[in-house]
């Protein structure tokens, strides 16, 4: 029997979620994901010393620029490992401004242009706020595609999906750790909640004839993973792909389109904002999601100071 990850490789994408080179070149996904998060921690690796300094000349003491010229280099370097797509995401800060956002999705573009790296290789990552929507809506428009992360709820995804939005990071684990606090107690196999929203998210875009793809991602364990298999692509930490890998049991598909699911709705901005407003679980988890890419963006604004 192969490996389970050979297994959901079969009828999955399957996407690295780290800056770890290492762990990217041994597990051979066909995409990588970045963030703020993760960026930092790739730049306490020896091996980015360098490109950290890249990255600061020239900056003219931008740390934004600094930083966004990182992630770039990051991407740069782990797109010489996958045959697909880096995702590279935008400063959180700006997840409620529409303009600003565009114009640092411009950059990362231009960024990545400068390198020789087409833009058929690259996802600019957004936070699925109703004013990062927006700005991913006019970037698909000029041909920019872009990975809606930080996705918590269905009516988030209903209104990704309406903007034309390439693809959605859904966060599983996130979910379930929420209504593991919130019930005090553990959630396995298809009671998780993490999984019951990735799984209606999936068959809400196939019955109603939805291209945005889906992308399960934030897991805590395999089994999560599991429970998903068949779902368009799933970002997985190296750990978990470990795992998978050590796994010779057989593996079972979960999703595949042609499941009943709810009738297409295009939500307006009140109907959005109402929406959120009646989830607890997903406008908590969104904003500390936010909050959390954005003082990781700071530290490593801190880091490139430094360098200066």
């Amino acid at each position: 029997m192969t490996s389970k990850l050979d297994q959901l490789k079969q009828f999955t994408t399957v996407v690295a979620d780290t800056g770890d080179l290492d762990a990217i070149a041994r597990m051979q996904p066909v995409d990588a994901t970045t963030n703020p998060s993760l960026l930092l921690k790739a730049a306490a690796m020896p091996g980015y010393a360098q490109l950290l300094k890249n990255a600061v000349s020239a900056c003219q003491g931008d740390l934004g620029l600094a930083c966004d010229r990182f992630g770039v280099t990051v991407g740069q370097e782990i797109l010489k490992i996958i045959p697909g797509r880096i995702s590279t995401e935008v400063d959180a800060r700006l997840s409620f401004d529409t303009q600003a956002t565009l114009r640092r999705a411009e950059r990362l573009i231009e960024l990545y242009d400068q390198a020789g790296i087409g833009r058929e290789r690259v996802l600019i990552k957004i936070a699925a706020t109703w004013e990062g929507i927006r700005a991913a809506e006019q970037l698909e428009k000029v041909g920019v595609q872009c990975n809606l992360t930080l996705l918590f709820s269905f009516a988030q995804a209903q209104a990704c999906a309406d903007a034309g939005a390439f693809l959605i990071s859904p966060f599983v684990g996130r979910i379930y750790d929420w209504y593991k606090k919130a019930e005090g107690r553990d959630f396995v196999g298809a009671e998780d909640p993490g999984v019951q929203s990735v799984t209606r998210i999936y068959n809400y875009y196939k019955a109603n004839g939805y291209a945005t793809v889906v992308m399960g991602a934030s897991f805590r364990n395999i089994g999560q993973i599991e429970q998903l298999a068949g779902c368009d692509r799933l970002t997985i930490s190296p750990d978990l792909l470990q795992q998978l890998a050590d796994d010779r049991s057989p593996l079972e598909r979960k999703l595949s389109s042609g499941q009943p699911a709810e009738a297409r709705q295009n939500l307006e901005q009140s109907q959005f904002r109402w929406a959120m407003n009646e989830d607890p679980m997903a406008t908590e988890k969104l904003a500390e999601g936010i909050r959390q890419f954005a003082r990781d963006q700071e530290k490593l604004e801190k880091l490139l100071a430094d360098i200066t």
